[in-house]
């Protein structure tokens, strides 16, 4: 428990960080009466802790009896990493929100799939209303239709094969091969746009952007009343797409 007037502390929750670490110090793990012995636990405390944390994999135990660091670690790290990656670019989608009054989106393809990283909204530049999943609309995207295009054709097949060009608004393109002529008229150098075709009332526009060798893309909405400065935007977009992908790039 916490000192009168201090934050409330959960001592168990202290004693099982203070496992981890032990476990951790030892590259080749270590069994729970040594563990128990360096943080100062009880053995039957630090025994029970350590298979609570087994059972959910952020230790594992070895045909020894030691115990390693286990998976779920390794996943956290991956996130928390990623997290750094996006709080540093982040002031970097404020200002494209801002410069275009717009809300600004960031998106990455991973395990087959098109996920949103980050959206940038604001009250001057609401974001779009994400009625259907992006894992289920990147055809009628300009955000996905931007990873599709930079997919090789097999990429490209194998993602069209998974997912259903569902109708989403009148203006949806629901026939893959009309899909793949349009993505094919688009040249590396433009922007890929989404003219209320997930939508109706709002216009998309997105570029390319790359986390190391994991593509992604960054894109604004804008309402269809706006669809006139959608070149202006497209221009400002693949400005900002370099300095986001050299942000991306970086080393944590």
């Amino acid at each position: 428990m916490g000192t009168r007037g201090g934050p409330t502390l959960i001592t168990s929750v202290q004693r099982a960080f203070r496992l981890l670490e032990a476990v951790g110090a030892h590259e080749g793990g270590a069994p729970a009466k040594r563990l128990a012995r360096e943080t100062g636990l009880a053995p039957a405390t630090a025994y029970h802790l350590l298979r609570t944390l087994a059972h959910d994999g952020y230790v594992r135990k070895l045909e020894d009896g030691s115990f390693v660091l286990g998976e779920r670690l390794g996943s956290l790290h991956n996130v928390s990493r990623e997290q750094a990656l996006i709080s540093r670019i982040r002031p970097m989608l404020g200002s494209l929100r801002d410069d275009l009054s717009a809300a600004a989106y960031l998106t990455f393809y991973e395990d087959g799939e098109i996920r949103v990283a980050e959206i940038v909204d604001g009250p001057r530049a609401p974001r779009a209303e994400l009625w259907v999943g992006f894992e289920d609309a990147g055809h009628a995207t300009a955000l996905g239709k931007c990873v599709l295009r930079e997919l090789d054709e097999e990429g490209r097949e194998e993602y069209l094969s998974r997912h259903t060009l569902a109708d989403l608004t009148p203006r949806t393109i629901t026939h893959r091969g009309e899909l793949l002529r349009r993505l094919e008229q688009v040249s590396d150098a433009d922007a890929v746009t989404d003219l209320e075709e997930y939508s109706l009332g709002v216009v998309c526009v997105a570029v390319p952007v790359y986390r190391g060798e994991t593509l992604g893309s960054l894109g604004v909405s804008l309402r269809a009343e706006r669809a006139p400065g959608i070149g202006d935007a497209s221009a400002r977009l693949l400005a900002a797409a370099n300095r986001v992908t050299r942000g991306l790039s970086l080393t944590i």
